[in-house]
């Protein structure tokens, strides 16, 4: 806690900000900016969790997340001392203490609740416990690679929604009624996690399965298993992924950013077709080993895949189809069914109405452009969940905080959804439908189980969305090991159970207690399942709002798309209203060209490079980003 605050910064960012945690993205990539242009930079905000839409949390963060949106009052401060502060000539902007962009929240548990276990697990489900303790321990981060292992737990009770379940006796509906907060940390090496994953996650009540490589075993996951292994999930609140020639990679990059974070490539670009799931070639190497297509078909796919390179240097191949859907122009073309539809769902990942010819040619282009940089597939996750990224260019500065006291600002930056519902009484949103899923096994078996892949299923019927599917193995360090991490996401037409559900019918099937031992499910087991509905105020224009001064600047929340390019343009535009003219996102400078003066030039030169977070390295593609296979080993 800061005693004395200056009474006056350059920007005042109104989102959360902590030393393990920070704002959303935009957010987070502005004030990085800014604090690089020599802008005096404030984090203030009133949530009792970080990160907001853009968050990860671990698996007893989430229950009580789940608990903090179940509170139906708003937080009123009815106090007179922030009004003392207003000065005769002065107006006040109400802004909402209440979060309202999370909405039709349903949780289920599928696996053996056996609970008569120990729960070891901080924030950790248990029965019959009458006490709650919160502690909120505040460790540092002493590593730019490894997240701190101690998280921030501000809520002390979890309960699921009393909404109406299932009537089937298949789902269980999970309810929780008081959560048991420690402060304890996880004993567990930290390396050895980064390698992949811990023999240590094995508990004495799980079977090892490494002596029986050729006739695995499998062992059941409980939900006893899953609230011990609870910190080794990192569940995101918003499902993205990196182009590894997209804005954000490059920003990575050009502001040495990078060097606070590691990456896996996505191993596999998969289709749902005619009821089961099935791999997609989509580099060259991948088209020719192909068994699933014929010779003539692997030609008609690298000639039009070849085509689509450079579309834009043979316009009368396309000009005459640009008012139709890209699904319409793919059958004039002269690719047969089982390619038209790789190419719309899997490589430009849209559906039959949702995208024109242009739009179709542009997505497959950037696919095909973003192969090969750092891997087989298009795609970049990173270790440890999206909710990284925003904490990357948080280093960037230091976070301070406080309370009652007046502070003056040039610029202030608030996210959407502090504003109250007369500042928004004309603004119309968006939805997006979430869903994530903890499974037993992977939606399509291969030799190995890390395997980390996306899956675009389409909509059954004319008018619906398209549901996009992220599986995430443990070698992400976003689930236990023995399980994925799957995460469901489409633009919303109802509640997100409504949209979502009849996927995850199609592509899991319910764990149930009355399964014998060895019996072999066809679909992976479904353990634990949540949706909920996530406000999109990324098409929202400022001029919606309602009296907005012109030095406040609105940031959206997450949008529904697949990678980050509307967060880094927003970041881009605000930045250069608050500060034209400078360069965006700079690199920080090499500690060689600090000059210093005085005899103990050395020591000073190395505390100016700890102030400004220099690195000892010239700017470049880091290790991770160079090599996140070899980095994540």
């Amino acid at each position: 806690m800061a005693d004395n605050l200056p009474s006056e910064f350059d920007v005042i960012v109104i989102g959360t900000a902590s030393v393990n945690s920070i704002t959303g993205l935009p957010e987070s990539i502005i004030a990085a900016a800014c604090s690089r242009s020599g802008q005096r930079v404030l984090h203030v905000d009133s949530r009792s969790y970080y990160g907001g839409n853009w968050a990860s949390f671990s698996f007893s963060g989430i229950l009580s997340w789940l608990k903090e949106y179940q509170e139906n009052s708003d937080i009123v401060n009815e106090g007179p001392a922030w009004q003392e502060q207003i000065l005769e000539n002065e107006e006040a902007i109400a802004l909402s203490r209440k979060d309202k962009t999370i909405q039709h929240v349903e949780v289920f548990c599928y696996a053996s609740q056996d609970l008569h276990e120990e729960v070891e697990e901080a924030g950790a489900l248990q029965k019959n416990h009458a006490s709650v303790i919160s502690e909120n321990p505040t460790e540092a981060v002493h590593s730019a690679y490894l997240p701190s292992e101690d998280e921030s737990l501000c809520i002390a009770s979890c309960e699921m929604l009393t909404e109406q379940t299932p009537s089937s006796d298949l789902e269980t509906a999970l309810e929780i009624s008081n959560v048991k907060v420690t402060g304890e940390t996880e004993k567990h090496d930290d390396k050895t996690c980064m390698k992949s994953a811990s023999e240590e996650e094995t508990s004495k009540n799980v079977p090892t399965t490494e002596g029986t490589a050729l006739q695995p075993k499998k062992t059941r996951i409980t939900y006893s298993q899953i609230i011990k292994e609870g910190r080794r999930f990192n569940i995101d609140l918003v499902s993205k992924l990196l182009y590894s020639r997209g804005l954000l990679i490059d920003l990575l990059i050009k502001s040495n950013v990078s060097r606070y974070a590691e990456f896996k490539n996505i191993t596999r670009i998969l289709a749902f077709r005619e009821g089961r799931v099935e791999q997609v070639p989509c580099s060259r190497a991948d088209v020719f080993n192909s068994k699933q297509l014929t010779m003539v078909e692997k030609r008609m796919l690298m000639k039009f895949l070849t085509f689509c390179m450079e579309y834009e240097k043979h316009p009368d191949e396309y000009k005459a189809y640009e008012e139709i859907t890209f699904s319409e122009y793919l059958k004039t073309q002269k690719l047969t069914p089982n390619l038209q539809y790789f190419v719309l769902h899997s490589i430009a990942m849209t559906s039959e109405t949702a995208s024109n010819t242009i739009d179709g040619l542009k997505a497959t282009k950037n696919f095909l452009h973003c192969l090969g940089r750092y891997g087989n597939t298009p795609f970049l996750f990173p270790l440890y969940g999206q909710g990284e990224l925003p904490q990357c260019f948080c280093r960037c500065k230091a976070i301070i905080d406080q309370f009652g006291q007046r502070i003056i600002s040039k610029h202030f930056l608030v996210e959407d959804s502090y504003f109250s519902e007369n500042t928004c009484s004309h603004v119309q949103y968006r939805q997006i439908s979430r869903s994530v899923l903890i499974t037993d096994r992977s939606v399509l078996k291969t030799d190995s189980d890390q395997q980390i892949s996306i899956l675009t299923v389409p909509g059954e019927e004319p008018g619906t969305f398209a549901v996009r599917v992220i599986e995430l193995c443990s070698s992400t360090m976003t689930c236990m090991k023995g399980t994925y991490l799957v995460h469901l996401t489409c633009t919303s037409s109802k509640t997100a159970r409504e949209d979502l559900e009849p996927v995850v019918q199609k592509l899991f099937t319910p764990y149930t207690e009355t399964e014998t031992e060895n019996e072999e499910v066809e679909k992976p087991r479904l353990l634990w399942a949540l949706y909920f509905n996530m406000r999109d105020s990324s098409d929202v224009s400022r001029n919606s709002y309602n009296d907005l001064p012109s030095n406040v600047y609105v940031c959206s929340g997450p949008d529904s798309g697949l990678g980050n390019d509307n967060a880094v343009k927003q970041a881009e535009t605000l930045f250069q209203l608050i500060c034209p003219n400078e360069d965006f996102c700079p690199p920080p400078p090499n500690p060689e060209d600090i000059i210093t003066d005085g005899d103990s030039l050395q020591s000073e030169a190395s505390e100016a490079s700890v102030i400004l977070e220099a690195n000892s390295e010239t700017p470049k593609e880091s290790a991770s980003l160079g090599n996140p296979e070899e980095a994540s080993q």
